[in-house]
């Protein structure tokens, strides 16, 4: 994984409630063994006709563009696929505000290296609400600190300290290990070598 610096970006509002998995990589493209490429599929079905037509929607307006998404309650339900998360992250969103992920989800997308925000449903509202009026505006994200900066205000939110540990170290749960690998040694030698 990558470390996760503090971001300062635009947003994509997508103020839908429920959002599956199906509609986030719909089933067909579940092919791929491959992370790459998945991000050019993200929402198909809503971005694009059959014909490949692209439709209104948020992410073919050029104006809403940016590293955050904030979106509705229970983002991330339905089934399990890690590709939902994949094809995010290879679109160039580093970060997900919401008031509510599905378990699995929220799972996937922090052992991917994708950071899921739970803020009050009032305060996601009155983000997407700003950013559909001003979409030139940037919000600040300081993981270390653990704020949202929002119009001068700081917004704090809450993450599992060990997947914050992660996210700053760049490591996945296996390099988290690795790096504590002396210390297991050591350890595993005082239980069996006395």
């Amino acid at each position: 994984m990558e470390r996760f610096k503090t971001i300062i970006s635009q947003c994509l509002p997508l103020d839908i409630d429920n959002i599956d998995t199906d509609q986030i990589i719909p089933a067909r493209f579940l092919k791929l063994s491959s992370r790459l490429n998945l991000g050019k599929n993200l929402f198909r079905d809503w971005r694009y006709y059959k014909n490949g037509k692209k439709k209104n929607f948020i992410l073919n307006n050029p104006k809403y563009t940016g590293e955050i998404l904030i979106t509705g309650k229970n983002f991330g339900c339905g089934s399990s696929r890690e590709h939902a998360v994949w094809a995010i992250m290879d679109y160039g969103i580093k970060a997900i505000i919401s008031n509510y992920f599905a378990d699995i989800f929220k799972q996937n997308a922090l052992n991917n290296g994708l950071l899921v925000i739970e803020l009050k449903k009032d305060i996601v509202n009155s983000l997407l609400n700003h950013i559909f009026k001003f979409p030139n505006s940037k919000l600040k994200l300081n993981l270390k600190k653990q704020y949202i900066e929002f119009k001068r205000r700081k917004l704090k939110f809450k993450i599992n300290s060990y997947k914050k540990k992660c996210f700053l170290k760049g490591y996945d749960d296996i390099e988290f290990l690795l790096q504590l690998k002396n210390k297991i040694i050591k350890f595993e030698q005082t239980l069996f070598y006395k």
